[in-house]
């Protein structure tokens, strides 16, 4: 079932506004006329979910969807069945947006589809791999485990995402500053400077004064070939080819690709031992925890060393040949399949390397500050010297 947005007048003549759900629009006009209302507009989708702007979804914060998560997984070990703790949830929910997608979901959980092909249908609301993780629990019989497991999951994920933009809020604050302070110098000091040089002047103040003149002449040019370059980029990346450049580059871009490498392998790591520690067979699980990783090379070795194992060999060789795992992983699950211990390997592994990449973004964005400092003292400095050099030389001719 959907949802649809109506606007209405009743018997009165008064405009009422509202929510029903129904099978189609049709479906919900014979709602609307069974209550005794003339409809003026409906659409589908509620109004809450809907941005304004784009008249798109809006898509619901992660830290949200978390609390939805954990709180489902405590109803339905209470012994709650699923439509009563869906119906609770969208009582007590204080978002209205995902109140409007529980309706939704609930209605089609008592329509006869599963939990998992009704939050499909809302992918504003709830990932790919929280839904491939939840069909496996409905399948397994671990629903509440693996909703308690997703809400721990994605609570982690949205607080390595707050700390990072936490941690880049500054730096980019800096290089914006810094940014404006260098076209203020260029299209505003340095022409008012310009008027009273004469003669030959040095090569550094000639480049400044032609950079000066670039801007001037063709500054509005200039943003609207990066603004048209950014959408082009854009279009690329979201093409197939380039989503699998865009993933091989971010692997083996300097200083970040390691720990875009880590942070990938991590979530699989810990996706893997979860499902596993949950009884779900290898095979599937691998399945799932591949769409986990978010990098399309990743992925392409995950479903080679599936293969292996679906032929009866391990896992940790098929790994150890991408050559993106570290050595020491591999080397822990490979002892992790001897032991028959490969689940708790596996989150000890996400444990750990975890907060080690933790430490190396902070130590990244630590030492990304000081260099943008420095980077904006040596652009102000080189303008101030092109500045000084032919006043200097001027002075000391005039002596």
């Amino acid at each position: 079932m959907a949802t649809y947005a109506y606007t209405a007048r009743n018997t009165e003549g008064r405009t009422v506004s509202g929510v029903v759900t129904a099978d189609s629009q049709q479906a919900a006009l014979r709602l609307l006329d069974e209550q005794a209302l003339f409809p003026v507009s409906i659409e589908e989708g509620g109004v809450a979910s809907k941005s304004r702007v784009t008249g798109q979804r809006k898509r619901i914060k992660l830290s949200t969807v978390a609390v939805m998560y954990a709180q489902f997984a405590d109803l339905l070990r209470a012994g709650v069945p699923a439509l009563r703790a869906l119906d609770t949830l969208c009582k007590q929910s204080s978002n209205a947006a995902l109140a409007e997608v529980l309706r939704e979901v609930r209605e089609d959980l008592s329509g006869g589809q599963t939990l998992a092909d009704a939050m499909a249908k809302h992918p504003n609301a709830f990932a790919e791999l929280h839904v491939s993780m939840i069909r496996a629990g409905e399948k397994g019989g671990f629903l509440e485990d693996v909703l308690a497991r997703i809400a721990a999951f994605t609570e982690r994920q949205d607080e390595l995402r707050n700390k990072l933009l936490g941690a880049m809020m500054y730096p980019m604050l800096l290089m914006m500053v810094g940014t404006g302070v260098v076209i203020f110098l260029l299209l505003k000091v340095v022409p008012q400077v310009r008027q009273f040089l004469r003669g030959e002047l040095p090569a550094m103040t000639q480049f400044v004064f032609g950079l000066c003149d670039v801007l001037r002449d063709h500054g509005v040019k200039i943003a609207g070939a990066l603004v048209i370059a950014v959408i082009l980029i854009m279009g690329v990346i979201r093409s197939e080819a380039g989503r699998l450049l865009f993933d091989r580059l971010k692997l083996r871009a300097p200083m970040i690709g390691p720990i875009i490498t880590l942070v990938a392998i991590c979530r699989f790591c810990r996706i893997l031992g979860t499902l596993l520690h949950n009884g779900v067979p290898i095979l599937q699980s691998l399945k799932v925890a591949r769409d986990s990783a978010g990098n399309r090379i990743l992925q392409e070795h995950i479903d080679a060393a599936t293969e292996s194992v679906r032929k009866g060999e391990s896992l940790a060789s098929p790994l150890g040949a991408a050559r993106l795992f570290p050595l020491d992983i591999i080397d822990m699950i490979a002892v992790g399949e001897e032991s028959n211990n490969l689940d708790n390997v596996l989150v000890t592994i996400a444990d750990s390397y975890e907060a080690r990449t933790a430490r190396k973004i902070d130590l990244a964005v630590r030492l990304l500050e000081p260099i943008l400092l420095v980077v904006m003292a040596v652009v102000v400095g080189t303008i101030a010297v092109a500045l000084l050099l032919p006043i200097l030389t001027m002075s000391g001719s005039a002596m």
